[in-house]
Formats: structure tokens, C-alpha cells, sequence
């Protein structure tokens, strides 16, 4: 274990925090990437293209005055279902009646409670027998009866139904645009601001992140993408999701209602595994540390729950309500930061054999990783890159104890390091003449930082001139 910078023990599982009016202040959030913050989330649901940017450019000004590297994180809404308009609560008990109606239809005569739906397919997409969950679950009905623009079911566990209520219809194929008219105008404007990365809700399949990289690259971004799985259809295709995202989110939110809940932790580690077999960063997010909205202690739960996605190797965990609205965020993320430095020590991390490695270069990772790991605690992986691709591979290969200082001439790509598992990303212009002078320069601020002592021995991985071709390396070096 070893200090960095600002005397934080060496943690590589990373922290990704969702921003709120508790927190985005540059104040608050300067209190937070000091915390150990690495990825700040802005949840677009509620939120206008103008606060975006605003927040973008706080945690820029804060990134370059503390010069840590932070990503932004933008979490489109996505595609609902939630009821329409009421002008009281409409209270419904178990057994009474139901319908949920088309906007374009007329409410029903005979006296039934109703409420109208944003989607129009709603009576096409369920089947009799069907679960309509409203309110996050809380409401339980079944569907017994249904036409082409009306849904009536049985109330099996009643409550209140009031505006604009989520509905969730497990078991349903529903046809929801992949990105609405809101999430494109936030996208536009994340785009202009630099966002660093786009979780797409409620992903279904691979087409879905398809279409969200043709519109990025339409619109000049590199933005990498994190598909979040929340519904049945996601999991069922999610091996298809992984090869084709960046990166995954497990939103236990919304999955945890649309599956059965205690399939929810089976779900959680195959998704992890996915991610392994493909090098693909994994997120553990939704209801880790809740209490904490109100508390300033976590429950043995919740220290529970962090614990099992640093075992199960996540490359991160990330807070919600917890910094956006909490009332002990700056507690919350240092909780999260004390389990992650005190659990990883004991993993018994295995360097990762099930990734599957195609390239020649990607093997010789693995070799760095292994010798690495031999050289004991003071060693370290030096790379150097412009598309991220090395960091993201040695992240993936999991060396336990291994710090990877990922070197790169690319501001986006520096960013973009934040993520995966066990890598720390630097800043550094590269000279394309002279190689030993990146290197050099490299190694001189792993030693002036504090991140690696004079006479440590480190592994680079870099490109060497020989003659008229250019050869991959792996060196051992000392810091001068």
C-alpha cells in the first residue's frame, strides 16, 4: 500500500457520485473529489442542458486547481412509462378495479378509477395475467382484461396513485425509443460541455448503444458509453450489451423491481463476470450506503453490500441520493472510500484469465501484470496512451497491489482513465521524436508527486525506435 499525493491509501475500486442541490456548489464538490471522488454523475431526469454545463465547468475549474483528473458522467433520463396527470391522489385497495387508458381515449363512463399513460402502446405490449407495478413497485396489479386503448387489471397490493408515478411491466417487451427528444437536446449540450460519458437507461439490446454511438459520433463526440441494465430484456441480452458498450452499470433501482428480487445478487455477478470475460468496467450503483441519506453511519448492511462488489472485483460503486440530497454526503463518500481501502487488501484477487485477449500487445499486458505483481508492493505499470485502450486492458487483467499510472497527451482520454479498476491517469505532453524523453518525464513526476520513491523499480510498456520501425517494449525502470 502506498500514499499517493494527497496521503490517500493506494484504493482501486473508484467512486462515482451523483450530484445534487446538496453538493454542487464548487465548495461541496471540491470537498468531494478531495474525499476520494472519481467520477461525478449528473442525473438528467430533472435536470436543464443550462445546469449541466454549469456543473461541467465547476468540476473542471476544480479539477485543474486540485490537478486531479475527474470525469463527468451524464445519466440521460431515457424512456418511461408513468401515468398522466391527476388532480388528487387516487387511493385503490386490493381487489377493487383498475384502468389505465391511451391518452387519446375518453375516460371511462362507468365510474371506474382510471388514469391515463404516456405510452400508447401500453395495451398492445401486456397480456393477461401480466404485473403493472406503479410507483416503484409499491402498487401491484394484474392485467385481466384489456383493448386497444384501455388496460384494466385487479389491484392486488393497493396505495396512493398520484402524477407522473413510474410504471414498471416486468415480463413486457415494451417498443420505447432508445433516446427521447429530451435526451437527445441533453446530449447536445453535454456534447458541447465535453461529458466524458453517457449512461443509457434502461437498455434493452445492443442496437440501443448502437444508436446512441451513431448520434454521438454525428455530433463530434468521443464519449464513451455505459449501458445501464434495468428491465428483463436487458438482462436476457446482456452478454450482446456488453460486447457492445463501454462499460456496464448494474441500476439495481429499477432492475430490482423489474426481476424477481431475490434473483437481483445472481444478476449483479453475472453482469460482473460479462464485463470480465469482455475487459469491460463494471458499476455497482443504486441503495448502497441509503441510510445514509438520513444517517451519518452506514448500516452492517449497506457495509455489507460494498464489501461483496469489492470482492466481487467492480470496478466501481456509486452514490445516488446518498450526495445529491443527503444530508451527510461528504460522510457517505468517505464511508464508501474507508470499505473500499479496507476490503481490498483481504480480496483474493486472481490476475484476470478470463478476459479474452486477441492482440499480441494485450498479452504482453498480461506478462507486465504478472511481473508486476512478483516485484512486490514498490512496483507499478507504466503506460503511455492516446486511445486509453492499455489502460482499459490492465485495468481489466485485475493485478491486485498494482498501481497502473496511465500517461497520456489527450485531455478527453485522461478523463476517460477515471474508470477503470486500479488505474491512475496523468496529464503529459509526449514528444513523437524522442521517446526516453516521455519517459523520463514520467517517471520524474511518479517521484515528485509522491506516487512512487526515488530507486523504486517500475514496468513501462512503450513504443521503441528501432531503425525505420517502431517496436513495442516492455522495460524495467528505475525512478531517478
Amino acid at each position: 500500500m502506498y500514499l499517493t499525493s494527497d496521503s490517500h491509501p493506494f484504493r482501486q475500486t473508484k467512486i462515482v457520485a451523483t450530484i445534487g442541490p446538496a453538493t454542487d456548489s464548487e465548495e461541496n464538490l471540491e470537498k468531494l473529489i478531495v474525499a476520494g471522488v472519481n467520477v461525478i454523475r449528473l442525473n438528467m431526469a430533472h435536470a436543464t442542458p443550462e445546469w449541466c454545463d454549469e456543473r461541467i465547468q465547476r468540476v473542471r475549474k476544480i479539477q485543474d486547481k486540485l490537478s486531479r483528473s475527474v470525469s463527468v458522467m451524464m445519466d440521460v433520463k431515457g424512456p418511461e412509462i408513468r401515468t398522466g396527470k391527476v388532480d388528487e391522489p387516487i387511493h385503490v385497495e386490493p381487489g377493487e378495479m383498475f384502468q389505465f387508458y391511451i391518452k387519446t381515449a375518453e375516460p371511462p363512463s362507468d365510474g371506474m378509477k382510471a388514469v391515463t399513460v404516456n405510452y400508447p402502446d401500453l395495451p398492445k405490449d401486456v397480456v393477461i395475467g401480466y404485473t403493472v407495478l406503479v410507483d416503484s413497485g409499491l402498487i401491484r396489479m394484474e392485467v385481466v382484461e384489456k383493448d386497444e386503448e384501455r388496460v384494466i387489471c385487479k389491484v392486488l397490493v393497493g396505495g396512493e396513485i398520484g402524477s407522473k408515478r413510474h410504471i414498471n411491466l416486468p415480463g413486457a417487451k415494451v417498443n420505447l425509443p432508445a433516446l427521447t427528444k429530451k435526451d437527445k437536446t441533453d446530449l447536445k449540450a453535454g456534447i458541447e460541455s465535453g461529458i466524458d460519458f453517457v449512461a443509457l437507461s434502461f437498455v434493452r439490446e445492443a442496437k440501443d448503444i448502437r444508436e446512441l454511438r451513431d448520434f454521438l459520433s454525428d455530433h463530434g463526440s468521443n464519449a464513451r458509453i455505459i449501458a445501464k441494465i434495468e428491465d428483463h430484456n436487458g438482462v436476457n441480452n446482456m452478454m450482446d450489451i456488453v460486447r457492445a458498450t463501454d462499460a456496464i452499470m448494474v441500476a439495481r433501482g429499477d432492475l430490482g423491481i423489474e426481476i424477481d428480487y431475490h434473483q437481483l445478487p445472481i444478476v449483479q455477478r453475472q453482469l460482473v463476470e460479462a464485463c470480465r470475460l469482455h475487459g469491460k468496467p463494471v458499476i455497482i450503483a443504486t441503495h448502497l450506503l441509503e441510510s445514509m441519506i438520513d444517517s451519518p453511519v452506514p448500516t452492517r448492511a449497506e457495509i455489507s453490500d460494498v464489501s461483496n462488489a469489492v470482492r466481487e472485483q467492480a470496478d466501481a460503486v456509486m452514490l445516488s441520493g446518498e450526495t445529491t440530497t443527503g444530508e451527510f454526503p461528504l460522510e457517505a463518500v468517505k464511508v464508501m472510500r474507508t470499505i473500499i481501502e479496507s476490503i481490498e487488501p483481504v480480496v483474493p484477487y486472481d490476475l484476470n484469465d478470463e478476459i479474452r485477449l486477441h492482440e499480441p500487445k494485450s498479452k504482453m499486458l498480461r506478462s507486465a501484470a504478472v511481473l508486476a505483481q512478483e516485484l512486490g508492493d514498490d512496483s507499478g505499470i507504466v503506460v503511455f496512451t492516446r486511445s486509453g485502450f492499455l489502460g482499459y486492458v490492465l485495468g481489466a487483467m485485475r493485478a491486485k497491489g498494482v498501481p497502473i499510472f496511465a500517461f497520456t497527451d489527450k485531455k478527453s482520454i485522461y478523463h476517460q482513465l477515471t474508470l477503470p479498476w486500479g488505474i491512475d491517469p496523468f496529464y503529459q505532453e509526449f514528444s513523437d521524436v524522442d521517446p526516453e524523453w516521455t519517459i523520463q518525464q514520467a517517471l520524474a513526476t511518479l517521484r515528485d508527486k509522491n506516487y512512487r520513491k526515488s530507486g523504486s523499480t517500475v514496468i513501462v510498456i512503450t513504443n521503441v525506435i528501432a531503425g525505420s520501425k517502431i517496436i513495442d517494449s516492455m522495460q524495467l525502470r528505475e525512478i531517478p
